[in-house]
């Protein structure tokens, strides 16, 4: 080593010496001598990293999946509170529309037409295109705002409201060691 200046290899001799390298280099060196284990390498990490993508997928669908399930929750304050009886089911989706417009308001900053105008050539939602971690938040917000419509606050009260939870969630989120290192 002193000889050479070598970083990641050491040599010793005696009964028990031996030459060892940093796994890199042990890597590079098995590739150069055998194409089998070059071959065995790259297909064994390829497939470490189809399953992690397929695990975290797997993380985002969940999420997306409650924030859908929880949104039944949403819906249903809506209709038994917000909906006076009998009106036409026009009139109904315009007050859902309003209301989902409220929850991407409040994490996203824009409503669904907003961003649709914004990402003409996208398919689905900005839900569909959230990350992780605005899916959580989505499906806490989604369950508050059906809390705060049982407590029949304002609209205009509760988008302040849920916006600045939105906006403390996230940063929680953001700024959380454990979540970062799940990523």
């Amino acid at each position: 080593m002193a000889k050479t200046n070598a970083i990641g290899l050491k040599a010793t001799a005696g009964k028990y010496g031996g030459t060892y390298a940093h796994k890199d280099i042990a890597f590079e060196f098995g590739m150069w001598i055998s194409a089998e284990f070059k071959i065995y390498l790259i297909k064994e990490f390829q497939r470490l990293k189809e399953e992690e993508n397929n695990r975290l997928a797997l993380e985002w669908n969940l999420q997306r999946t409650l924030s859908k399930i929880n949104y039944t929750i949403h819906t249903d304050a809506i209709k038994e509170t917000l909906i006076p009886p009998p009106i036409s089911k026009k009139q109904t989706s315009l007050v859902y529309a309003s209301e989902a417009d409220i929850l991407s308001l409040a994490l996203f900053g824009k409503t669904a037409k907003d961003w649709r105008d914004t990402n003409p050539h996208k398919a689905g939602n900005v839900r569909d295109y959230a990350t992780l971690e605005q899916l959580v938040v989505l499906t806490n917000l989604e369950s508050i705002n059906a809390v705060l419509i049982r407590q029949e606050l304002p609209q205009s009260e509760r988008l302040i409201k849920l916006n600045q939870i939105a906006i403390t969630q996230m940063r929680s989120l953001l700024t959380n060691q454990t979540i970062k290192r799940l990523k």
